[in-house]
């Protein structure tokens, strides 16, 4: 769904507000969940710069994800599968994956989050549903079907295999890390 549980948010706020991302990239934003919740913590305002990666063009329009002048959200969007993209588009101060990886192989994922770490992200914030969560197409999105099951401690070994720090919170539905370089 284009939407996320709010388990682990206030989790992944503490953690922004602690690492004070200057650049961010939200992989799969939906409905742009991370953005609303972040930018009004943002130290710098307007001086953060934010990109979405988001597969479904729909949304775009949808959820209206683009940056205006009286409302900030993303800005610049680019409407692709983030298994394609530019590897300099996740060299970021944070990228998030937040209720994305289950949309794909678990093989896919976790070379994605590997190549994150290797494009220089300095800081890497993922939320899966770490309970069964079958889920197909929702309103005519294939893209939002979900491909694996993650375990809690699966993601744990993932992220552990790219060094750095990890800081996990397992809740009762949503497993939530945040991957520090530092």
């Amino acid at each position: 769904m284009p939407t996320s549980d709010a388990e682990g948010k206030d989790w992944s706020l503490e953690r922004f507000q602690r690492h004070l991302p200057r650049t961010v990239c939200d992989i799969g934003p939906g409905e742009g969940t991370y953005a609303r919740l972040f930018r009004p913590h943002d130290p710098d305002g307007p001086g953060v710069w934010w990109t979405a990666i988001e597969i479904h063009k729909p949304y775009v329009a949808k959820y209206k994800l683009k940056s205006t002048k009286t409302r900030r959200m993303y800005d610049e969007i680019h409407v692709e599968d983030v298994r394609e993209s530019e590897d300099h588009l996740l060299h970021r101060d944070l990228v998030i994956c937040g209720d994305v990886l289950e949309h794909m192989p678990r093989e896919d994922a976790a070379a994605l989050l590997q190549r994150i770490e290797q494009a220089g992200a300095w800081n890497i914030l993922v939320s899966v549903p770490i309970v069964e969560s079958v889920q197909g197409e929702v309103d005519g999105n294939p893209h939002e079907a979900h491909i694996h099951q993650w375990e809690a401690d699966d993601m744990d070994a993932v992220l552990a295999a790219l060094g750095g720090n990890v800081e996990a919170m397992h809740g009762g539905t949503l497993g939530v890390w945040w991957w520090s370089r530092q």
